[in-house]
This record gives C-alpha cells, sequence and structure tokens, in this order.
C-alpha cells in the first residue's frame, strides 16, 4: 500500500484546510486527494462487454468479446484479444478500445438487466455504465471480486489521504467504512455523476412548470377572450343544454334535421358507416366553429349520421343515465306486456329533463326514419341495434355484455313502438 503523509501534501499545499475549501467548491476531485496511479497488473482475460449508458443517457446492448486488463486504478478494454497476453501485457503495447477509472466506481450483479446468465454492472462516477458476462461461473464471480477488491482499496487509499489532510480528532475513532459514511466524502472527492445532473434539471423543470401553471389565466378568461371553445363532443348533456339554455343540444337538432331534408329515403340510413376522417373534421368544426350541413363537404349523409351517433357515444354519461339502466333491464324483462310499458314510461318520465326531452327528441326521429322503412330498410329491429348500444349501457362492463346488448336493443324497439304512450304529455303513471 502507499503510505501518504501530511508533510506530502504541505509539499504542494500551505493548508489542508485551503485545499478541502477548494476542492468543495468546484466539486472536482483534486489530483492529491486521489490515490497515486498505478500500473501493476492485477488480472487478465475475456469477457463478453457491452456499454449500457454513457453520461447518464441509456444505450442500446451490443454485446462483444473484450480482452479485459485489470491494472491499477484502471479496467482497460481491447477489442482484438489475440494482441494481449497476461504474461505480456504493459501499458502502450496497444491502443486499447476503452478503459474505466475505478476510483469511486459501483459494481454490482446485474443477471436482471440481460438475458445471459453470470452478468454484473459496473458503473463509473461520470455516469458510464458497463455490463461483463462470462459462461462460467467460476471466472465470473472471481473477476467481479477481483474488482471489488480494487475499488475498496482505493476508497481507502482515498479516506487515508483525508484523515491526513484533515488531520486526527474523529477520523481516527471510526472505522474506514463509518467515515466514508458518516462525513459523505464522496460528494466532496468526486464530481456528481450525470444521473444526478439529470435529476436537478428535472427538478428545475418541474419546479419551471409549475410557476408557469400557477400563472396561468383562468378559464373563464380563456373563453372570453375566444383562445378556448366550449366543446360539444364529449360535454356533459346536463352542461351542455344549460349552456345553450335548451333542453336539446344544437347539434342533435342540426344532424336530424339534415336527415329529414334529405336522407330518410337513402338506404342504410344510421347503419351505414361514413368517412371517418371527414366524421373526425366534422366533430372539430363543431367544437370551434358554427356549422352549416347544408354545405358540400357534408353532402355524405352517412357522415353526419356518423357524427351524431359518435356524439352520443362520447357523452361522459349515456343518454339512459347509468342509474337506469338495470331497472330498464329488468323492465324489459317482465312478461305482462303493459305492465311492461307502464313501468317503462315511469323510468323515462323520472330521467332528468335534458335527458328526457333529448330522448323524446331522437326517437320522434327514428319514428319518422322507421316510416320510411321500404326505401332505407330500418325497420325497427334494425334501429334498436344501432341505437341500443348507443344510448344506454352499464356504467361497468362485465360478464352479460352480450345478454345486456340484446336487452338494449329490446328497450328501443318498445320505446319506438310504444312512444305515443311512453311520451305522452301531461301523463304520469306511479307505481
Amino acid at each position: 500500500p502507499v503510505r501518504i503523509t501530511p508533510s506530502t501534501f504541505l509539499l504542494h499545499v500551505s493548508s489542508p484546510l485551503s485545499l478541502l475549501s477548494s476542492v468543495s467548491k468546484r466539486h472536482q476531485p483534486h489530483p492529491l486527494l486521489l490515490p497515486p496511479l498505478s500500473h501493476e497488473l492485477e488480472k487478465a482475460g475475456l469477457l463478453n462487454k457491452t456499454k449500457i449508458a454513457e453520461g447518464g443517457r441509456k444505450l442500446r446492448k451490443n454485446w462483444n468479446p473484450s480482452w479485459v486488463v485489470l491494472v491499477g486504478n484502471s479496467l482497460v478494454f481491447f477489442k482484438d484479444p489475440k494482441s494481449q497476453t497476461p504474461s505480456s501485457w504493459k501499458p502502450g503495447n496497444s491502443c486499447p478500445e476503452s478503459s474505466v477509472d475505478l476510483r469511486g466506481a459501483q459494481l454490482q450483479w446485474a443477471n436482471n438487466l440481460s438475458s445471459k446468465k453470470n452478468v454484473f454492472k459496473l458503473r463509473t462516477v461520470t455516469g458510464n455504465e458497463f455490463l461483463l458476462q462470462s459462461e462460467t461461473d467460476s471466472l465470473i464471480r472471481e473477476w467481479f471480486n477481483t474488482i471489488q477488491s480494487v475499488i475498496d482499496r482505493l476508497v481507502s487509499l482515498t479516506l487515508c489521504v483525508c484523515v491526513c489532510v484533515c488531520g486526527g480528532g474523529p477520523f481516527l475513532q471510526s472505522k474506514t467504512k463509518d467515515i466514508w459514511h458518516q462525513l459523505k466524502f464522496s460528494s466532496l472527492l468526486f464530481p456528481r455523476s450525470a444521473s444526478n445532473l439529470e435529476n436537478t434539471e428535472r427538478k428545475r423543470v418541474r419546479s419551471r412548470l409549475k410557476k408557469l401553471i400557477l400563472k396561468r389565466p383562468p378559464l373563464q378568461i380563456l373563453q372570453e377572450k375566444g383562445l378556448i371553445k366550449d366543446q360539444v363532443f364529449g360535454c356533459c348533456l346536463e352542461m351542455l343544454c344549460e349552456r345553450e339554455k335548451n333542453t336539446v343540444p344544437r347539434f342533435v337538432r342540426l344532424c336530424t334535421e339534415a336527415v329529414e331534408r334529405r336522407g330518410l329515403e337513402t338506404d342504410g340510413i344510421y347503419r351505414v358507416s361514413g368517412n371517418l376522417a371527414v366524421i373526425q373534421k366534422l366533430r372539430f368544426l363543431v367544437n370551434h366553429e358554427k356549422l352549416n350541413l347544408d354545405q358540400s363537404e357534408w353532402e355524405d349523409i352517412h357522415v353526419i349520421t356518423g357524427a351524431l351517433k359518435l356524439f352520443f357515444r362520447e357523452l361522459p354519461e349515456p343518454l339512459v343515465p347509468y342509474g337506469f339502466f338495470t331497472d330498464i333491464v329488468e323492465t324489459i324483462k317482465m312478461s305482462d306486456y303493459l305492465d311492461k310499458v307502464d313501468r317503462l314510461k315511469w323510468l323515462v318520465l323520472s330521467m332528468p329533463p335534458p335527458n328526457h326531452d333529448t330522448m323524446r327528441f331522437m326517437f320522434s326521429h327514428l319514428k319518422r326514419v322507421m316510416e320510411h322503412a321500404k326505401s332505407n330498410r330500418m325497420s325497427t329491429q334494425n334501429i334498436g341495434i344501432v341505437f341500443g348500444p348507443t344510448l344506454m349501457r352499464p356504467e361497468l362492463d362485465n360478464a352479460n355484455m352480450a345478454i345486456n346488448m340484446v336487452y338494449q336493443n329490446q328497450a328501443v324497439e318498445l320505446i319506438l313502438n310504444e312512444f305515443d304512450r311512453i311520451f305522452e304529455p301531461n301523463n304520469s303513471t306511479s307505481l
């Protein structure tokens, strides 16, 4: 072992404390505080190697055989194993592929980082990471123990330097390992790793984003300036109707009016899908500007019907509220037809005004579509198949999805067939 005395340092610096002070200010290792370099050969052999991080930045694994030489404070890698042998190796014999300074390095087993067996990871203070591997269990363990012993020896030598610089006192009253952990000289002697720098940068960015968010103007001001438009798709039905001061959304009225003007005779109306890209364009425009469905770009009636179905599917809560779903399914299961109609009428009348009025408006429209079934082939059953899962669904999906769909379709069919009785004005039925 190398013996370093206080007199050695006093040859170079006038004050040991001023030396430590200058080191702490710059957060860089001072050459006098690090163990001296040695060229003594510790070990050499063939291992599989890959570099997985550089300066804290992750890299893709690329395994290659490498002739590894452990000499003094460094681990040196050569591409050509034949060019170096343990007996002939000397510094400067050939150009190495790369080298690793083991001062302040960390070593750990890392079989979880690779599909290969017998893998350990070496991490340097600069944030570089390497994986080393061998198929021979005893060989890789010997390498691990040898490298770890070199790292431990370098730590001990560095602590001896610290004791010499700072003098006696508490430094000499504890074990070397306790000194290292208690006094945290690692941050003083070695530069902060790239990962620590990244963490500092993340904290700085997070702080700036937090300040930016706190300074942003309220939603109401942005809406008043026209920077944020009120949403139609995906908006709660009650909020949308309250905003429009009506119990039936304006978009629903626009779409049904367009269908009744030029789509009642169209084969497969509401059943045939429209162009999805055009539907999404319509969906975007209705949220940002006034809409005229008589323009040529909305000539395809299936785009309008597709957008209307999408509107109902994107409601946070369906047109038939979640709390009514189970009751409606149980009603459809009833055997007595008149009791079934009366109970369904009572349930519909119990819904909130926006839900009740929009449902009445939609089913009145669907009845007019059904009246042209000879041309458009949209019978009561077909309308039930299309609008059953669109207008009502359970809050939580379960294994009864297929069975529920049958009841959803039947509920729509029953409302269509008994529309006048269920939506008869100024009449209520109690159970």
